[in-house]
């Protein structure tokens, strides 16, 4: 079962109510479309796979530098209906370029978060976000939209590593394997992918990411996912 129990039709509803009574039209929109009902099956509730990279780990601090993001399914992953955007951050840090291997080159010329925003949101809109490492996704996109609209972006996701962590839970160490060096197995993006024999893709792109996180999914429902069962089971 999920470790959560929010409402999100009811969240998504409220939010709305907020957002017309603020003006803010694009959010109205966005938290209006969601009509997803929680006891739907996995099967049938549409999905997009979605990756950010940014400039750190602090959504105070740090900024968005690209978004990507792929329509899915629990069977299929829509390779043609994808979309990436590098995004203009208020400063880029010198740090970051080799890990995102975003330059500065490539933002100078980008748009920033504002001229994005809508397009994001329409890709978002109606779907379940599905992310790997939830945390990231949802912090750094509900604070930069508050920054902006002045409210915060929610939205339902489906957490393919706690979906790795339910079937991999961590257990005290026995002092044998302390003693041999084994370690608990890695949840991150591409050791999980190895697990069920996915290629290896080069890490911290954003659509690539995506589209990595989309696969990771078909491969956890062939052999542990149930997705017969509703959506409720696992979003957050």
């Amino acid at each position: 079962m999920s470790d959560t129990t929010t409402d999100w039709p009811a969240l998504m509803a409220d939010n709305a109510a907020h957002a017309s009574q603020a003006g803010r039209s694009q959010l109205v929109s966005y938290y209006h479309s969601f009509t997803i009902d929680p006891q739907t099956p996995l099967s049938e509730v549409p999905l997009v796979a979605l990756d950010i990279e940014t400039t750190g780990l602090d959504p105070a601090r740090d900024a968005i530098v690209s978004i990507g993001l792929v329509n899915c399914s629990h069977r299929r992953v829509r390779c043609a209906e994808h979309w990436y955007q590098v995004v203009r951050p208020r400063h880029l840090s010198i740090d970051s370029i080799p890990l995102h291997r975003i330059t500065h080159a490539e933002v100078r010329h980008a748009p920033p978060l504002t001229e994005v925003l809508p397009a994001l949101l329409q890709h978002l809109q109606g779907k379940v976000a599905l992310v790997h490492y939830h945390p990231i996704e949802r912090q750094f996109l509900s604070h930069a939209v508050k920054q902006l609209l002045g409210q915060g972006l929610y939205f339902p996701l489906i957490d393919t590593m706690q979906l790795e962590a339910r079937e991999h839970p961590r257990q005290p160490r026995h002092w044998l394997d302390r003693l041999s060096g084994k370690r608990p197995p890695s949840l991150r993006l591409a050791d999980s992918r190895a697990r069920y024999n996915l290629p290896a893709y080069q890490p911290h792109h954003a659509l690539t990411d995506a589209m990595a996180t989309a696969e990771l999914l078909q491969a956890q429902c062939c052999q542990h996912v149930d997705a017969s069962r509703p959506v409720s089971d696992f979003w957050l």
